[in-house]
C-alpha cells in the first residue's frame, strides 16, 4: 500500500490544490438552484415546490447545454499554455465570448417561447404550472450573465487559476440567498413575491458574478500576456469551429444524462405533486454531490489536457488514475452521508411530512448510485482533457436513454413500483456509463503510453 501510494502522491497533491475551489465553484451551479429550493419549500410551501422542480427539470437542460459549450475552450486552453503558446489562449478567448453569448441568447429565447408553450401538455398539475411559467421566464434570461460568467471561469481555470472564480461563486450564492429570503417574505418593505422572487434574486446573482469575473480576467497581472491577443479580428472560423468541435459533444453528454433526470422528474410529477417535490429535494442533494464531482473532474481535464499538450502520456495515465481514486474517496463518504442522514436531509427543504418520507427512501437510493455519478463524470473529465469526446458522447447517449429512462418508466410507471422505480433505472444508466467510459479511458492511456515508450526506445 505504502508503494502504491508514493506512486500517485505527486499526482494526489496537484489534483487536489486544483480541484477544490473549482469543486466549490461548480457546486456554485447547483447551490442556486438547491437555495432556491429551500427558501420556496420553506416560506411558499409543497406546491410551489412542485413549480421549481418542474422549471429546474426543464431549465436545467438549457444550462447543461451553455455550459457544456463553454466548457469547450478548457482543454484547448489546458493544452495551449501546455505547449507554452500564450497568444492562441487570448485568442481563443475571444472566440469563446461571442459563442457563449450568442449560445446563451439562443437558450433564453429557445427557453422563453418553445418551453414556455410546452409545459402546459406535459400533465402536470395546473396549480403547479401556473406557477412554473414566470419562473421559467426569469431563469431563461438568467442564462445569459451566467454563460459570460462561465467564459471567464473556465479560461482562468484552463491556466490553473481556479481559486477566483470559487470566491466570486461563493459570494454570488450568499447575496442569491440574501435577495430571495427578502423577495419571497417580503421584507425591508418589499411585496412579498412568491416564486418569482427567486427568480429575480438568481437573475441578479449571475449578473453580478459575470461583471465581476470579466473585471478580474482583465483587470489582473496574471493574464496579460495572453490578453495581447485578444480582439475583435481574431474571432475567425477555425477557432470557432475547434472550441465547438470539444464544446458540442460535451454539452451533448451533459444534455443526454440531465435530460434523462428531467425526463425522470416530469414522470415523477404524473404520479403525483408530493412525489415530484420529494424527488427535487432528493436530486437536489444528489446534484450537489454531482457538482463536486464534476470539479474533481474538471481538475481532471485540465491536468489530462497540460500532459496530453506537452506528450507526457505516462504523466497522464498516473494523474488521471489518481482523479478516480480521489473522487472514489469522496463520493464513498457522500453515500455514507445519504445512507445515515436520510430522515434529516430533506428537512433542510421542507417540513411537509409526507414528502420527507418518500425523499428518504430516494436518498437511500442516491447513496447507492454514488460511486457510478462520480466516475463517470470524471471519466468524462479526462477523456475530454484528451480531445476525446465524440464516442463519450455515443456512451452517454446509450446510458441514460437506451438503458437508464426506460427501465425507469418500465419499472416506475408500468410495473407500479412508483418514485423509486423510476431512480432505479437512473442507477443502471449511471452504472452503464461509468463503466463504458472507464474502459475507453484505459484503451486510450494505455495506448498513448506504450507509443510513449516505443519512442523512447528507438531513440
Amino acid at each position: 500500500m505504502k508503494k502504491f501510494y508514493q506512486k500517485y502522491k505527486p499526482y494526489y497533491g496537484e489534483s487536489l490544490l486544483l480541484a477544490f475551489p473549482v469543486v466549490i465553484s461548480q457546486v456554485g451551479h447547483t447551490a442556486v438552484q438547491m437555495a432556491d429550493s429551500i427558501i420556496i419549500g420553506h416560506f411558499a410551501g409543497t406546491i410551489p415546490l412542485a413549480a421549481v422542480s418542474l422549471v429546474n427539470s426543464i431549465f436545467v437542460i438549457g444550462m447543461v447545454i451553455g455550459l457544456g459549450v463553454s466548457y469547450g475552450i478548457t482543454p484547448l486552453i489546458a493544452q495551449s499554455n501546455g505547449r507554452n503558446d500564450h497568444a492562441e489562449c487570448g485568442r481563443l478567448l475571444s472566440n469563446s465570448l461571442l459563442i457563449n453569448s450568442i449560445t446563451g441568447i439562443a437558450l433564453f429565447i429557445f427557453i422563453s417561447f418553445a418551453m414556455m408553450l410546452v409545459i402546459g401538455h406535459l400533465d402536470q398539475a395546473p396549480e403547479v404550472v401556473k406557477q412554473a411559467r414566470p419562473y421559467l421566464f426569469l431563469m431563461g434570461i438568467s442564462l445569459v450573465p451566467l454563460l459570460i460568467f462561465n467564459t471567464f471561469k473556465q479560461f482562468a481555470e484552463g491556466l490553473g487559476f481556479t481559486r477566483q472564480a470559487m470566491v466570486v461563486s461563493v459570494a454570488g450564492n450568499i447575496l442569491n440567498v440574501v435577495l430571495g429570503i427578502i423577495f419571497v417574505k417580503g421584507l425591508f418593505g418589499v411585496k412579498p413575491m412568491g416564486i418569482v422572487g427567486v427568480g429575480y434574486s438568481t437573475l441578479i446573482d449571475r449578473c453580478s458574478m459575470a461583471v465581476v469575473m470579466g473585471l478580474y480576467v482583465f483587470r489582473s497581472k496574471n493574464f496579460k500576456r495572453y490578453l495581447k491577443h485578444f480582439a475583435l479580428k481574431n474571432i475567425d472560423r477555425l477557432r470557432c469551429a475547434s472550441i465547438l468541435k470539444i464544446g458540442t459533444p460535451v454539452a451533448l453528454q451533459y444534455v443526454f444524462e440531465i435530460s434523462a433526470f428531467s425526463g425522470a422528474a416530469i414522470l415523477i410529477g404524473t404520479i403525483s405533486p408530493i412525489a415530484q417535490a420529494a424527488h427535487q429535494v432528493a436530486i437536489n442533494l444528489a446534484a450537489i454531490t454531482y457538482m463536486a464531482a464534476s470539479g474533481i473532474a474538471a481538475a481532471a481535464a485540465i491536468k489530462s489536457g497540460n500532459f496530453f499538450g506537452a506528450k507526457q502520456h505516462r504523466d497522464l495515465r498516473l494523474s488521471a488514475v489518481s482523479n478516480y481514486h480521489i473522487v472514489i474517496i469522496f463520493m464513498s463518504m457522500t453515500a455514507l452521508l445519504f445512507t445515515f442522514g436520510n430522515h434529516l436531509l430533506p428537512w433542510i427543504y421542507t417540513s411537509d411530512r409526507s414528502v420527507i418520507d418518500i425523499a428518504a427512501q430516494l436518498l437511500i437510493i442516491a447513496a447507492f448510485f454514488q460511486l457510478f455519478d462520480g466516475t463517470q463524470v470524471v471519466g468524462l473529465g479526462i477523456l475530454r482533457g484528451m480531445g476525446d469526446v465524440n464516442i463519450p458522447t455515443v456512451f452517454t447517449l446509450i446510458a441514460y436513454w437506451i438503458v437508464g429512462l426506460p427501465i425507469g418508466y418500465l419499472l416506475g410507471i408500468q410495473f407500479k413500483m412508483g418514485v423509486t422505480g423510476v431512480w432505479y433505472g437512473l442507477v443502471m444508466g449511471l452504472m452503464t456509463s461509468s463503466l463504458l467510459l472507464f474502459v475507453r479511458f484505459q484503451f486510450i492511456s494505455r495506448k498513448l503510453k506504450f507509443k510513449q515508450e516505443v519512442i523512447i526506445a528507438q531513440d
